[in-house]
């Protein structure tokens, strides 16, 4: 069968836990990527707490209001058969008191109710959840979302982000730390996942539970070790044990701790990581792009 031609290659920088350098991972090897001659498209999906901004910048930024469905009751109509409350499997409206409410926050737009009713009462409104961003800095092509302080879901959020269009080649999705339904969501439909940890034992229990997810969902992925001089070899000894390649190690450096808080990338204050990004995402690319290969041949 003929190989159909894909247009861009997406690469997930996940992690089990926050604060192992993640974003510090996606940003640096987007930058390297872009400098090295490909198009590439940065989104950032940890939309509870974004940060991949502060990396890149936010001046003249495109931004759209996101918005989800929500039920909207006519109470003229409602005759309060709690039809509606049965259809939803999130409790995001009930019949109570001789009428329909709902709870926009548990709603997951699915449209249920509206088709339950029998007395058409319900309709579908608008609630905003949050901002989308875009831009283009450095020669990245960048996307993030910002969910509103309060709400209780992100999925709808990062679904948004990661549609964007984008010309790119190369996909770089900064996604959530953890391995719950936002984490899902953004890894979803990668070709790769790069699962960033640290060797303490923090990083690897919670490096474990983000190998569990990532194998449930069955894409390829591989473990960068970040301040790998800092702890024990476990991390390494766990992948070794367990087939998991690992694709690179980010040394221990008080520079590098310096330049992030100062919000400059790695590549750009220190020459040597400029070198160490260029090697890790030669690597990465090879490896990710094989796996787009089989996807499509498949």
């Amino acid at each position: 069968m003929k190989e159909e031609k894909r247009q861009t290659t997406t690469i997930a920088v996940a992690s089990g836990k926050g604060g192992t350098g993640k974003t510090t991972v996606a940003v640096n090897l987007a930058l390297t990527f872009s400098r090295a001659g490909k198009k590439t498209l940065l989104l950032d999906c940890d939309v509870e707490a974004p940060n991949a901004h502060i990396f890149l910048g936010t001046e003249g930024m495109e931004s759209s209001r996101v918005t989800v469905r929500v039920p909207v009751v006519d109470e003229s109509k409602c005759d309060a058969c709690g039809a509606c409350g049965k259809a939803c499997r999130f409790s995001a409206i009930v019949s109570l008191g001789g009428k329909a409410l709902t709870f926009p926050s548990l709603c997951h737009a699915c449209g249920g109710c509206v088709i339950a009713c029998p007395t058409k009462a319900i309709s579908e409104g608008e609630r905003e959840i949050g901002a989308a961003f875009r831009g283009m800095f450095h020669g990245v092509d960048f996307a993030y979302g910002k969910l509103r302080i309060g709400e209780a879901m992100s999925p709808p959020l990062i679904r948004v982000v990661k549609k964007f269009k984008s010309d790119a080649e190369l996909t770089i999705v900064d996604s959530p730390p953890g391995t719950s339904c936002p984490v899902v969501q953004s890894v979803r439909g990668s070709d790769y996942v790069a699962l960033v940890t640290e060797p303490t034992p923090f990083g690897l229990h919670d490096l474990k539970l983000a190998v569990e997810m990532i194998r449930e969902i069955g894409i390829p992925f591989g473990c960068i070790v970040n301040r790998a001089e800092a702890g024990d070899r476990r991390a390494h000894d766990f992948c070794l044990e367990n087939d998991i390649p690992v694709i690179g190690a980010i040394p221990d450096d008080r520079r590098a701790a310096e330049a992030y808080s100062r919000g400059i990338p790695l590549i750009d204050a220190l020459p040597d990581f400029k070198l160490l990004f260029e090697e890790l995402g030669g690597r990465l690319i090879e490896t990710a792009e094989a796996c787009a290969r089989k996807e499509v041949r498949r």
